[in-house]
C-alpha cells in the first residue's frame, strides 16, 4: 500500500508536541509491515538540511492557488534510522521561519501557508511519480488536502485510487480562518461558503470541519477520546459534525517508539536501567539533583514529581497553581518541569523556582535531551489535564518506572488505571472531576505509596511492564486505511 502522511511536524525536524513523534514512528512501522509510505513536510527555516543529509531535487513544484500559481522545491531525505523517504516542501516566503505556527503568536498568514502546503503535497506526488492509495493528514494544518482529494485530484490518474484519512490530534485548534482569504487561496472561492456547508462554521472557515467532513475515515488518538468529543464539553463545536460522522470515526490509542524511549538502551540518561535494576533509576534521581547544586545533605531520595508539558491551560496548570505549592512547602516532595508556553504559567513557574530554590527546578524551553532526563530522574509524573487527545508523555514514564498522577480522561484513561495496594493491581493514580480537591487527593495516595515495599518496587515494575508500542497504533492504521478504501469504493 503507498501511502503519504503529510504533517506539518515530524521529529526529529520540527517539533511542537506529540504529533511530531506520532507522525515520525508511524511510517517506520508501516514499512517493517511491507507497506511503501512516504512524509511530505515543509522546509522550515531552523531545519538544519545538512545535519540531517537533505539533498535538493532538481524538481519545481507548480502549485495553484487562487487564480494564480506559485513555485516550490522538494528537498530528499530519510527518516533518522530508517529507509523511509522525508520530502521537504522549500517556499522560503512561507516556511523560512523561526517557529512552526508563529513565534509567540500565531502567524497571521497561516491560513495562506498551510493552504498552500496542503495543495503542494499533491503536486509533489506528482513530482515524485508517486500515486498513494492513502492520503494520510494530520490536524487542521493539512485538513484541506481531504477536500483537494475529493474536487480537483478526484479523477487525477495518479490519485483515483486514493481515500483519505484524517487524524485529529486535538480538536481545540481547528484552524479558523477569514472566508474572503482562505476560500481565495483554496480555489473554492465564496459560492463554496454558506451556513452549513463543509468549510463555514460560525461565519468562518473551519479548517478542522473541512477536513471531517471530506475525510473517507476520521481518526483521533485514543478511544476514549473518540467518545469524549461527541459530547459538548469536548467537542469544541463540533458536535454535529462528529456525530454526524460517527460511523467513520475511529479511536487508535498513539503508541510509543520504543527504539527511542527506552530506559535500558537511551543514550541521553546517565544510568541504563530495567525493572531488575531500579537502583540505578535512583541513581539518575540523584545526578540530576546534582546538577542544580544539590548534595547529600539535602535530603536527595525525597519524592520527585516531574512534568514535560506545554503551558497551557488544557494541561491543568491552574490545578497545580492552586496546590502545588503547600507540597513544596512542607517537603512533602520535590517538583521539576521542562515546558513553554503562556507567559502566565511561566511566572508562577519562575515563581516558584525562586521561593523553593532546593524543591523546585524549572527548565522554560524544549530541550529532548532534558525530558528523557526527567523521565529517568523523576519518581511521579504529573498531568492533571482538563482533557488529553491521548497523551505520550504518561507512556514514556510508564517505560521508565515513572508512576504517572492523572486525570482520568482521554487518553490517560485508556493508558493508566489505578493502583490498588490491597491486590497489587495497576500502575497510576487518577482523579475525575477537575477540582483541586481531588487532585490533590491523587497525589497524596500516590506520595503515601512512595518508599514502601512491597508497594513501591511492584507499583513501578507494574509501570514498566506496559506495552503500547507505536507497531500496534501503526497496524490498526492500515486496518482503517482498508476501511478508508472500502468506503471510497475502491478496494
Amino acid at each position: 500500500m503507498n501511502i503519504l502522511l503529510a504533517s506539518t511536524e515530524v521529529t526529529p525536524y520540527a517539533k511542537a508536541g506529540g504529533l511530531a513523534d506520532i507522525t515520525a514512528s508511524l511510517p517506520i512501522e508501516w514499512q517493517k509491515y511491507g507497506q511503501n509510505p512516504i512524509i511530505i513536510m515543509p522546509k522550515y527555516g531552523f531545519i538544519d538540511v545538512h545535519k540531517y543529509g537533505f539533498t535538493p531535487l532538481e524538481k519545481t513544484l507548480i502549485v495553484p492557488m487562487g487564480y494564480w500559481t506559485e513555485f516550490a522545491r522538494l528537498w530528499l531525505g530519510y527518516l533518522n534510522g530508517s529507509r523511509v523517504p522525508i520530502y521537504l516542501v522549500e517556499h522560503n516566503e512561507y516556511f523560512d521561519r523561526t517557529g512552526i505556527y508563529g513565534d509567540p503568536h500565531e502567524y497571521s498568514d497561516n491560513d495562506r501557508r498551510f493552504i498552500f502546503f496542503s495543495r503542494a503535497v499533491f503536486e509533489a506526488a506528482k513530482a515524485l511519480n508517486f500515486s498513494p492509495h492513502i492520503i494520510h493528514a494530520h490536524d487542521f494544518h493539512t485538513a484541506f488536502t481531504m477536500a483537494f482529494l475529493k474536487s480537483y485530484y478526484n479523477n487525477d490518474p495518479h490519485f483515483s485510487g486514493a481515500a483519505g484519512v484524517y487524524t485529529i490530534h486535538n480538536l481545540a485548534y481547528q484552524g479558523k480562518f477569514n472566508p474572503n482569504s482562505a476560500m481565495l487561496y483554496s480555489g473554492f472561492g465564496m459560492k463554496e461558503i454558506f451556513p452549513g456547508s463543509w468549510f463555514e462554521q460560525f461565519g468562518a472557515v473551519n479548517s478542522m470541519k473541512t477536513g471531517i467532513m471530506f475525510a473517507d475515515k476520521i481518526t483521533t488518538v485514543s478511544p476514549t477520546y473518540a467518545k469524549e468529543i461527541r459530547y459538548d464539553y469536548y467537542s469544541e463545536g463540533l458536535r454535529d459534525e462528529l456525530n454526524i460522522r460517527g460511523a467513520d470515526l475511529v479511536g487508535i490509542l498513539n503508541g510509543v517508539y520504543y527504539d527511542v524511549w527506552n530506559p535500558e538502551t537511551d543514550k541521553y540518561i546517565t544510568h541504563n536501567y530495567n525493572a531488575d535494576s531500579l537502583h540505578l533509576k535512583k541513581a539518575n534521581k540523584f545526578e540530576y539533583l546534582k546538577s542544580f547544586g544539590l548534595d547529600e545533605s539535602d535530603n536527595l531520595d525525597m519524592p520527585l514529581i516531574g512534568m514535560v508539558t506545554r503551558l497551557t491551560e488544557q494541561k491543568g496548570i491552574d490545578l497545580i497553581q492552586e496546590r502545588l505549592e503547600h507540597y513544596l512547602a512542607n517537603n512533602a516532595c520535590r517538583f521539576t518541569l521542562l515546558g513553554t508556553g503562556e507567559s502566565k504559567y511561566v511566572d508562577f513557574f519562575n515563581y516558584l523556582k525562586w521561593k523553593y530554590p532546593k524543591n523546585c527546578f524549572i527548565t522554560i524551553g524544549y530541550n529532548e535531551n532534558l525530558s528523557h532526563k526527567i523521565f529517568a530522574a523523576s519518581d511521579f509524573l504529573l498531568m492533571p489535564s482538563r482533557f488529553e487527545p491521548c497523551g505520550l508523555t504518561q507512556m514514556y514514564a510508564l517505560k521508565y518506572g515513572t508512576v504517572p498522577i492523572v486525570r482520568n480522561t482521554g487518553g490517560l484513561a485508556d493508558t493508566v488505571t489505578e493502583y490498588i495496594p490491597d491486590s497489587g493491581q495497576g500502575w497510576g493514580f487518577s482523579f475525575w472531576q477537575y477540582n483541586g480537591d481531588d487532585f490533590s487527593y491523587a497525589i497524596r495516595r500516590a506520595l503515601t505509596v512512595f518508599g514502601q515495599e512491597p508497594h513501591w518496587d511492584l507499583l513501578r515494575k507494574n509501570c514498566m511492564a506496559r506495552n503500547y508500542s507505536s507497531a500496534q497504533s501503526a497496524l490498526d492504521y492500515l486496518k482503517v486505511f482498508k476501511w478508508a478504501l472500502e468506503k471510497a469504493g475502491l478496494k
